[in-house]
């Protein structure tokens, strides 16, 4: 275990203890470190990246931190939108990443995707119209990447089943896994903003939407996945 990976764990149990109690103060302190964490670590890596992949790598996370700030409050629909933005322009970096390393859309994988975005985005339209447009425009970003994090071209060596490769001992097997849990965190967001009313369901909601966020960060952040194999 890497020491800034480590310190990113600690940091993501720490904002996931602070959204299950309320101790907003905690989340504060805690959850604008994890992304940078991840950045420490991607800088200080040995893994072979290639300098743009590794920039654009750690500009995706630099967006990360800037959405993660955000949404500490995640009642406020201004914040919400805002960190929405900041999110697209990290999966924007993703998304580049994974086509620089020849990933490629696959209509079985991409199908099944463009179906959940689009009932999401009726589902925003008819509760709440106000975050609609911001949020699904975002959707369309967290797609793309997904769908392209589970090109099987991506990890050669790996089973894919359903459209999402399954994990092995290569990094680049996992990062399908990732954007599944990042779509996952994210559409618990829209489900929480819609349908969760009681103090306690809107705390357990935040704690399971960040703990999903904080593997697929862990996932989808690893330099040894982006590393140059030629």
């Amino acid at each position: 275990m890497r020491v800034f990976r480590a310190g990113y764990l600690a940091a993501t149990a720490v904002t996931v203890f602070g959204a299950l109690t309320g101790r907003h103060k905690l989340q504060w302190v805690a959850k604008p470190l994890m992304m940078p964490l991840l950045a420490a670590d991607v800088a200080r890596s040995d893994a072979e990246l290639d300098p743009t992949d590794r920039t654009v790598l750690l500009g995706a996370l630099g967006a990360a931190t800037v959405g993660d700030v955000l949404l500490i409050d995640p009642d406020d629909d201004r914040r919400l939108i805002a960190g929405a933005s900041s999110f697209a322009v990290m999966q924007a970096g993703y998304a580049t990443l994974w086509w620089r390393h020849g990933a490629r859309p696959q209509p079985a994988i991409a199908v099944p995707r463009v179906v959940a975005w689009l009932g999401a985005g009726a589902l925003m339209r008819a509760k709440a119209p106000a975050i609609a447009a911001p949020l699904t425009a975002y959707g369309a970003t967290l797609g793309t990447a997904a769908v392209l994090a589970s090109d099987p071209g991506l990890a050669p060596g790996a089973e894919n089943v359903a459209g999402l490769n399954i994990p092995n001992d290569d990094p680049r097997s996992r990062l399908g896994l990732g954007a599944l849990l990042f779509t996952v965190s994210d559409g618990l967001i829209v489900l929480r903003r819609l349908f969760a009313r009681s103090e306690r369901s809107r705390r357990v909601t935040e704690g399971v939407i960040l703990a999903t966020y904080g593997a697929a960060q862990y996932l989808l952040a690893d330099p040894k996945a982006h590393a140059d194999r030629d």
